[in-house]
């Protein structure tokens, strides 16, 4: 039995949600989302409540309740607060900037890397060395953040190259003579 599929979903003023049939929708000030709930599950709209509920007892109704209950849940904050994901470039000569819809970085290749910033996300450089992604869909947030970090990833004798903010490198230690 799932536990997340318990809690009802918190709807905050400024968010609008409309459910038709098995399409849920949502828009608030950082935009609008959608998505098509699993058929193994229903949801209800009370108020400022979503509620899901499995519609049978199998195995995988039990498994999709949890999954549609956290989805709906991350539309609804994404729409309303949106999500962001930090990363740090660590490496001498390594750099970042954002230069109209590209960001471009320098990463020790022989060329400079330019990633074109996909829609509905926005990426910021405070500084050279650091770039923030935003945007109200989690799972894009999260998927441009790991596409830039796979450019150079952190490597564990040095430290160099493009990292998560809260993400621990392990560092090994070098060659002894």
């Amino acid at each position: 039995m799932s536990r997340i599929g318990l809690n009802p979903v918190t709807v905050p003023d400024g968010v609008n949600v409309e459910l038709s049939g098995q399409d849920f929708t949502t828009k608030g000030k950082l935009g609008e989302l959608s998505m098509t709930l699993m058929s193994e599950v229903e949801a209800k709209i009370e108020e400022n409540l979503i509620i899901v509920r499995p519609r049978d007892d199998s195995i995988r109704a039990r498994k999709m309740w949890g999954t549609a209950r956290s989805l709906l849940n991350n539309m609804v904050t994404g729409v309303s607060e949106g999500f962001i994901r930090n990363l740090e470039i660590n490496g001498v000569g390594y750099r970042a900037q954002v230069q109209g819809k590209d960001l471009i970085l320098q990463l020790g290749h022989s060329h400079e890397v330019r990633y074109p910033v996909p829609d509905g996300i926005t990426i910021d450089c405070p500084d050279q060395t650091h770039i923030s992604v935003k945007g109200a869909d989690k799972q894009r947030v999260g998927q441009v953040a790991a596409e830039i970090r796979a450019f150079r990833p952190p490597e564990p004798y040095k430290g160099k190259g493009v990292k998560y903010a809260d993400e621990l490198i392990t560092r090994k230690e070098g060659k002894k003579k």
